[in-house]
């Protein structure tokens, strides 16, 4: 399942990221990268032990932890602590996958990788390319969202970022360790939430709510893993 969460962050607050952003103390995005994806990663990146990004990380994993929608699609169990990268001047990373396991800095903290997430803080009219391309059995979304959106998708899939050659494309990236790790499965339960939430709405004295919400609780109770 691939995701658009929209406006984690409101225009004023983008605003203000993106002005200490600018002003930080980027490094080569290798520093991060895997054998395989070092070969085919061009871009700049914040330490994971920079203070800026640690304080926009805070904020940004309340934000999710308060958002229903996040909830429901993720289920999440650990969140690996949100990294930050800028493309600018051709930057690129060709095709490549997540690595499944990820270990926190300074940490014996490792968070299983079942789905991956970006939040552009750069609207799509500010730079060319960069797009988020994701290849899975969903196709080849080509992905470019407004400045405080949030894409989700499964960390199973093959994606790269298309070398930016106008501007500059801000955003942060992260991995989720979800409470059910088979990406069918969590679908399906935020497709039961869902309608679950809508029949809520609609017909909040529907008797079936009763019963929906067992099965779904149930389900989650035979999948989750804690």
């Amino acid at each position: 399942m691939l995701l658009h969460i929209p406006q984690l962050f409101s225009a004023e607050e983008i605003q203000r990221i993106r002005v200490a952003l600018e002003q930080a103390n980027w490094l080569d995005g290798k520093i991060t990268a895997g054998y395989q994806s070092a070969k085919a990663k061009l871009n700049l990146q914040l330490a994971e032990d920079d203070p800026l990004a640690r304080e926009i990380s805070e904020v940004l994993l309340q934000r999710l932890w308060q958002n229903p929608q996040f909830m429901s699609a993720a289920l999440p169990h650990k969140v690996f602590p949100p990294l930050f990268n800028c493309y600018t001047g051709g930057g690129v990373f060709g095709y490549h996958v997540d690595n499944a396991v990820r270990q926190v800095r300074n940490s014996l903290e490792r968070v299983r990788t079942d789905l991956s997430a970006t939040v552009f803080f750069c609207d799509p009219d500010e730079y060319d390319g960069g797009e988020l391309v994701i290849q899975d059995t969903y196709g080849t979304p080509s992905i470019k969202f407004a400045a405080g959106d949030m894409v989700l998708y499964p960390s199973t899939s093959l994606h790269k970022v298309e070398p930016v050659t106008r501007g500059a494309r801000l955003a942060s990236f992260f991995w989720i360790q979800s409470l059910v790790r088979e990406d069918s499965r969590r679908t399906l339960l935020y497709e039961l939430d869902n309608s679950i939430q809508t029949l809520t709405q609609d017909i909040p004295d529907h008797p079936a709510l009763v019963e929906l919400t067992r099965t779904y609780h149930n389900l989650l109770r035979q999948w989750v893993e804690v």
